[in-house]
């Protein structure tokens, strides 16, 4: 049975991941309290994405790795990226998995701008997008096969499971795409090696 060393499983994202993971697949998943979500095979380990012996023991003994930590003031994306990193070589993972932002994805108009640099993204802040760029960045200058999925407009939102997804850009005209629908097409990842070492955009 393939195992998981999953991150970020009580967020939205990570949440819906976690609950697909755990009907087929050991899950270890690093945590920062006990969380309510219990049963499945695997561990819960309690601790520190910025900690490096927590992410070691979280991903002792697994063969892939998701990632749906989210940014925060604190720049714990980039922060932390150097430690997933060393952790998979340590214990001899390749294949890492994590979520996005659209903000990170080329801009269809001018190509050497992302997105979140053109005038194709309306937020006005960009403190989030950079963390996002620096983590992605230091996994393409990685020998890993990664996946960064890179969802647009993230409401709550219901499964439709009808989507659509490209590589390195977004879909023309995507405006949205609920959480339950990003959770599934990164679990669906695990299988697929369509978009290994590419980002893909993906929306309604």
């Amino acid at each position: 049975m393939m195992k998981i060393a999953l991150f970020g499983s009580t967020g939205r994202v990570g949440s819906v991941v976690l609950q697909q993971a755990l009907a087929g697949y050991e899950v270890n998943r690093l945590v920062r309290r006990n969380s309510v979500q219990h049963g499945g095979r695997g561990k819960e380990i309690v601790g520190d994405v910025l900690n490096e012996e927590n992410v070691m023991r979280t991903v002792e003994g697994t063969d892939v790795m998701i990632s749906c930590l989210n940014t925060d003031k604190n720049d714990v994306l980039s922060k932390s990226m150097p430690i997933l990193l060393k952790a998979m070589r340590y214990h001899g993972l390749k294949r890492i998995i994590t979520c996005g932002t659209a903000g990170i994805l080329q801009a269809r108009e001018d190509s050497v701008l992302y997105r979140f640099q053109s005038d194709e993204s309306k937020r006005r802040s960009t403190v989030a997008a950079e963390d996002h760029l620096r983590a992605f960045l230091m996994l393409q200058a990685s020998e890993m096969d990664w996946t960064v999925v890179c969802p647009t407009y993230l409401p709550d939102g219901e499964r439709l499971g009808n989507y659509r997804a490209e590589k390195d850009v977004l879909p023309e005209g995507g405006k949205s795409i609920s959480m339950y629908d990003t959770g599934d097409f990164i679990f669906k990842q695990i299988e697929d090696d369509s978009y290994i070492r590419s980002r893909v955009g993906i929306c309604y």
